[in-house]
């Protein structure tokens, strides 16, 4: 890989409450990032902290072809979920979000074999799932991506500002700038999964 100078970041959940962090570190460690949202009202956040905004729905497959292979990355990262603002309604959530990291996933790596197959680093959860949707998503994730030789972030929950969890909850956990600076680290990483807690 060449060094990390002007390399090419493709954040797919960029407005996240991980991907909102990522972006400022990545840009002052000199990568260039596209930072990917489906809502265009995040577009001008994005560019303020430092991406190129790319608005853009995982499940419209032939945008998301054409956005990652116009931006040219070479590494994607996938930082989707589908989650609600509210924690309470995370069961009610559930097949959104399994969707999002199995065909939203999938449009993905798709999309990167036909943008020259650039590095795909995507986030799971470092706890066990009850059995069901959400479960085998997580899985099938896993999977495919390190099928595709890429890495697989596996984050404790998240606490601090913005997320569900202002104090710190259950292991295994993680505080989210602390996330977002593995992530940073994480990008050149061999293949295989990598548990990222406290």
């Amino acid at each position: 890989m060449p060094s990390t100078h002007h390399q090419r970041v493709f954040l797919a959940g960029a407005s996240g409450v991980i991907g909102l962090r990522l972006i400022p570190l990545l840009v002052k460690a000199g990568y260039v990032v596209g930072g990917m949202t489906r809502s265009a009202g995040k577009a001008e956040q994005l560019r303020e902290l430092g991406a190129e905004p790319i608005v853009c729905d995982v499940f419209d497959r032939d945008a998301l072809i054409k956005a990652v292979r116009d931006f040219a990355p070479h590494v994607i990262l996938n930082e989707l979920t589908d989650l609600p603002d509210d924690a309470a309604s995370i069961g009610a959530h559930a097949q959104r979000n399994a969707r999002i990291r199995t065909e939203g996933n999938q449009n993905l790596i798709d999309a990167a074999r036909q943008s020259g197959s650039p590095r795909i680093l995507a986030q799971t959860v470092a706890w066990s799932l009850p059995e069901g949707p959400d479960a085998q998503a997580v899985l099938e994730l896993e999977r495919s991506v390190l099928a595709e030789g890429g890495v697989v972030l596996s984050y404790g929950q998240f606490y601090g500002p913005g997320t569900y969890n202002e104090d710190p909850p259950a292991d295994p956990r993680v505080q989210i700038d602390r996330a977002a600076e593995r992530t940073v680290e994480l990008l050149d990483a061999p293949s295989g999964v990598i548990v990222i807690t406290d």
